[in-house]
């Protein structure tokens, strides 16, 4: 009997190596940085809020959101990868590098942003995936496509993306909005200029090769620092009134209160620097990024560890109405301070 060796099929086992080697460079298209602390603001959100939420509803809820701003990352790498080619900061990316092809990274970012918006909405509530899927839309559309290219307010009308994590973490909990997740809103979209401002001052003649109007290639180095002090005066007034308005302690605004000081007087610096002297543009973005850290932690930690304590869920189904899981805890003070305030802004 003659005995015939078959060969493996070699393709199929490099295509395999292939895929696992490039595991990482799929992961980098996702901002991994940039996602942690969009994670983090949402997971503030979803804790400060007045329920108590089933554990794994929540990790379903924090995951999903993890995946959404994952996705957004990605479709940005893909729109953005000829500008990225030509900036130092990004040339090495995985596109550019040519170790992810564009086609794969949109099948990629796309199936992400389906999947992770499909999911918060069947496991966890309607209204949560659609600010997931609008925050997708604003990050991808209407700031990389539109406004990234056409206007050197693209970062203050764009950073609207970046702020609405905290505001799904809330309704993911809720199944609405509120008056303290809108606050964070707006904390997170003040913040967002003067944080980007001050990383593009020392990349202005990249971003101006490669075509991008942000604001120090139109306007200048001294008009942008203008621009960044006068966004991080009105940041600080913003930033207390979590604490002005109750729903958080003094730990918070004593945090608030002194690293929006600190702030304040790096702005002040950068304003009054020269312009070959780049360390104080790099240390006001070092700082922004602590600065936020910071404050979304002091939240965390005046907002009341009993929130998040095991407890008895309510059976239901996904709705808009309200999660999984859920249970609301009365607060008579919370309510009428809520009420009150947005009987007062629709007056």
């Amino acid at each position: 009997m003659k005995i015939t060796a078959i060969p493996l099929s070699r393709p199929q086992l490099h295509s395999r190596s292939g895929l696992t080697t490039r595991l990482p460079d799929f992961v980098e298209l996702t901002k991994p940085r940039v996602m942690l602390l969009a994670v983090f603001t949402a997971l503030v959100g979803l804790m400060i809020a007045p329920v108590h939420l089933d554990p794994l509803v929540a990790s379903i809820a924090i995951l999903s959101i993890a995946a959404g701003a994952g996705a957004a990352g990605v479709l940005n790498m893909w729109y953005d990868a000829n500008i990225d080619a030509v900036m130092t900061r990004t040339a090495r990316r995985p596109i550019p590098r040519g170790t992810v092809s564009r086609g794969e990274a949109l099948v990629f970012g796309s199936v992400l942003a389906c999947g992770a918006v499909t999911v918060l909405g069947l496991v966890v509530n309607v209204t949560a995936a659609a600010l997931l899927a609008f925050t997708i839309f604003v990050y991808v559309v209407v700031y990389t496509v539109w406004l990234k290219r056409h206007t050197p307010q693209n970062i203050v009308i764009g950073g609207a993306a970046g702020a609405l994590p905290p505001v799904i973490g809330w309704a993911a909990a809720t199944g609405d909005i509120g008056l303290e997740p809108l606050i964070l809103f707006l904390i997170i979209f003040l913040w967002t200029p003067p944080h980007f401002w001050a990383l593009s001052l020392n990349r202005a003649e990249e971003y101006g090769r490669a075509g991008v109007p942000m604001l120090p290639v139109v306007v200048g180095r001294a008009a942008t620092t203008r621009q960044i002090l006068v966004y991080s005066v009105l940041l600080v007034p913003i930033s207390l009134l979590p604490w002005a308005l109750g729903f958080a302690g003094m730990i918070y605004g004593t945090a608030a209160l002194v690293c929006g000081a600190i702030f304040i007087v790096l702005a002040l610096r950068l304003r009054r620097s020269r312009e070959t002297d780049r360390r104080v543009a790099y240390r006001l973005f070092g700082f922004s990024i602590f600065y936020l850290f910071v404050l979304f932690a002091a939240l965390l930690i005046n907002s009341g560890g009993d929130r998040w304590s095991p407890m008895r869920s309510v059976p239901g189904v996904p709705t808009a109405a309200g999660p999984v899981g859920a249970e609301v805890v009365p607060h008579p003070a919370r309510t009428a301070r809520i009420s009150n305030s947005i009987s007062a802004d629709e007056a």
